[in-house]
């Protein structure tokens, strides 16, 4: 049944110039897009949306031999589960997660997780796939899950890290056809940049470092 899902998926659905964009692509972008809005006014629902639209790009990106990227996708319901949860729940007591900043020794082993992350995931893309980005595929999805995991705590530097991601996504999606969707990252773009500033209009004094 899901394999007869993902062909009626990758599908065309339309044609821009010369590129045939499948359904997956289109229903991805329009996901994505409803999921970033959402999440840039701090209501919980994104999460909801978010996990169809990395069901969605999952199967994109498979087809386009960006293994790493469609891995990434099946973390993103696990961790879209976990921030769904801590957003309700996170403070304890049943009350919703206020927007924080990241601390300094949070920031230390994260870059130190990341690091290493992205030269093992380089290593096997290199080395197991027929990968032809591994490198640019290892960076994008190590800063992609260092996103999501301060997104799932609401931090606000959560969004620059969004942000760098994006400026590697968009080449890399145009350089293999995904034209739908690197118009989509560009749009991620400019809604990082307002996610950005409404999440620090949204801090509390009180809130500087995390638990």
């Amino acid at each position: 049944m899901l394999h007869h899902l993902a062909d009626l998926l990758l599908h065309p659905a339309l044609t821009l110039g010369t590129t045939v964009v499948t359904w997956a692509e289109v229903l991805g972008f329009l996901t994505g897009v409803v999921n970033v809005w959402l999440l840039v006014r701090e209501h919980v629902a994104n999460w909801a949306v978010g996990i169809l639209n990395v069901a969605l790009l999952l199967v994109v990106f498979w087809d386009s031999a960006l293994y790493a990227d469609a891995g990434l996708q099946l973390v993103y319901v696990v961790l879209g589960l976990y921030g769904w949860w801590h957003w309700l729940y996170g403070r304890g007591r049943r009350r919703e997660l206020a927007v924080s900043r990241t601390s300094a020794a949070e920031w230390a082993w994260l870059a130190a997780a990341s690091a290493a992350g992205t030269l093992g995931l380089w290593l096997l893309l290199t080395r197991v796939t027929d990968s032809t980005v591994p490198w640019a595929d290892a960076v994008t999805t190590v800063l992609s899950l260092a996103a999501t995991y301060l997104q799932c705590r609401k931090k606000v530097e959560s969004w620059w890290v969004w942000i760098a991601a994006d400026l590697v996504y968009i080449p890399l999606y145009l350089y293999k056809d995904l034209w739908l969707t690197a118009v989509l990252y560009v749009v991620f773009l400019g809604l990082c940049v307002a996610g950005l500033a409404a999440w620090r209009g949204a801090l509390r004094p009180a809130a500087a470092v995390p638990a």
